[in-house]
């Protein structure tokens, strides 16, 4: 059996740069990857639909072109093939780069194959044993298929096999209206599909606060999707041409929907199942996410987990701060902890949500006297020049400490002018501070000061 100073299981985005710094600092280190290199985010994640995300905005562009005074001879028509292939090259490059680091890399040995404990400090990769003194699980996870009634009856798409797709569905049903379900009805949309999203909840993307909700919905409908909230029950059957038909009681509309595809987007499942954690001793939880503390150190000395699969986050960028944390504390002897991160996300529809903190929601409960400012896209200089104005900007201060707690920029920009507001909670800055900064104009991000400044006390 060979031994190794550090076995790291996935190569997702924590595990090939933690792989980096333990050989660096003088390791021998192994890395088992059992399909694709890179994880989620190279493969099924950001890079292949964010990639589409632009094809299908640019499509939306070019059919307001008139809007702006620009004239396109012709209808604007989509060659799907080509959209698929500029994301498979995307996706595809990035995967092969961080393949070729790995191989590339002194003192780390890639074993490509499913891996499985035998022990705490023994895995078997194929009819291979290898020992080591420390484990980092990094395994990510993958799209949950739930028990609806007639699942086993019909066929059905995930965030990965829909983007094995040759030509684009007639009409795409979208089960759940989270960040995946919104991101690819939009997406489909434009690309000239009818689409229907339909979720459980009162709302869509239940997570943020309802004026956010709603005006998600606005931005969808006035593009065409249907949406279905308040769905009870959904039960799915076969219909003619290899359709899907499903059948729900809401609040309002029909009570069955039918389309050519269905896309079911109700949350991820962590990829542990297999593992053989039981073996080494290592603690999940009901949903089978490994249980961590606040320096993702596992129940059993000499284990990690690091990002989708440990239930601390659920985006690349936590991920990626995983195992800025263990390197941290392992080789520079830090006190990094995963609650001193600040939560943090986008939802990439066109105009896109940046959130940065607290929802509304969520600073209500703490019990603070809050202040609120408010302001639409409407009165943002950079929006109205670019003709896109939909969403607004709003963040959540306490009363007292003028500590920044939350932030939403739902609108052109939103994903990036968000940041600001980010590193500044992060640096500690108060929103008095930020109010007196001076911005670049015109930009999104220099209307940050004057939503500051226009706080009022949250009633």
């Amino acid at each position: 059996m060979k031994r190794f100073d550090a076995i790291i299981l996935g190569a997702g985005q924590a595990g090939p740069s933690l792989a980096g710094r333990l050989t660096a600092a003088g390791m021998t280190v192994a890395i088992v990857e059992r399909k694709l290199f890179g994880g989620t985010c190279v493969n099924t994640g950001c890079m292949p639909t964010k990639t589409l995300v632009a094809s299908a905005r640019a499509a939306y562009v070019a059919r307001r072109a008139s809007d702006f005074g620009v004239l396109v001879p012709g209808p604007i028509g989509i060659d799907f093939p080509r959209v698929r292939a500029r994301a498979a090259v995307v996706s595809t490059n990035a995967r092969r780069g961080v393949e070729s680091s790995l191989k590339g890399m002194d003192r780390c040995t890639v074993l490509e194959g499913h891996a499985c404990f035998e022990s705490p400090d023994t895995v078997r990769v194929g009819d291979q044993r290898f020992g080591a003194e420390r484990f980092f699980i990094n395994v990510g996870g993958r799209a949950r298929i739930p028990p609806l009634p007639g699942i086993d009856r019909v066929a059905h798409l995930t965030n990965s096999s829909i983007l094995a797709l040759e030509t684009l569905p007639r009409h795409l049903i979208v089960v759940g209206g989270g960040a995946v379900g919104l991101e690819f009805a939009q997406m489909i949309r434009r690309f000239g599909s009818e689409v229907t999203v339909i979720e459980m909840g009162p709302r869509l993307f239940g997570r943020e606060d309802e004026d956010v909700s709603e005006t998600v919905k606005v931005i969808l409908e006035r593009e065409g999707v249907a949406v279905r909230l308040g769905a009870k029950c959904i039960a799915l059957a076969p219909a003619p041409d290899q359709g899907v038909t499903a059948h729900l009681e809401c609040d309002a509309g029909e009570r069955s929907v039918t389309g050519s595809h269905l896309l079911l987007a109700i949350g991820r499942r962590p990829n542990t199942d297999d593992l053989g954690l039981d073996r080494a001793g290592v603690a999940v939880d009901a949903r089978g996410f490994v249980v961590v503390d606040d320096l993702l150190r596992t129940n059993v000395e000499g284990i990690w987990a690091l990002g989708d699969c440990n239930g601390r986050g659920a985006f690349t960028h936590t991920a990626y701060n995983d195992y800025e944390i263990v390197a941290a504390n392992l080789l520079e002897d830090g006190h990094r902890k995963v609650s001193e991160r600040i939560e943090a996300y986008a939802l990439y529809i066109d105009p896109p949500l940046g959130r940065a903190g607290l929802t509304e929601a969520q600073a209500r409960k703490t019990g603070r006297a809050l202040l609120v400012g408010k302001r639409p896209m409407t009165q943002v200089g950079r929006a109205v020049e670019k003709d896109e104005t939909q969403g607004f900007m709003k963040a959540i201060v306490d009363s007292e400490t003028k500590k920044i707690l939350g932030a939403a920029i739902l609108g052109t920009g939103g994903d990036e002018a968000i940041h600001g507001i980010l590193y500044a909670m992060y640096a500690g800055a108060t929103s008095t501070t930020l109010q007196r900064s001076v911005g670049i104009h015109p930009t999104v991000s220099e209307l940050v000061p004057t939503l500051l400044g226009d706080l009022r006390p949250l009633t």
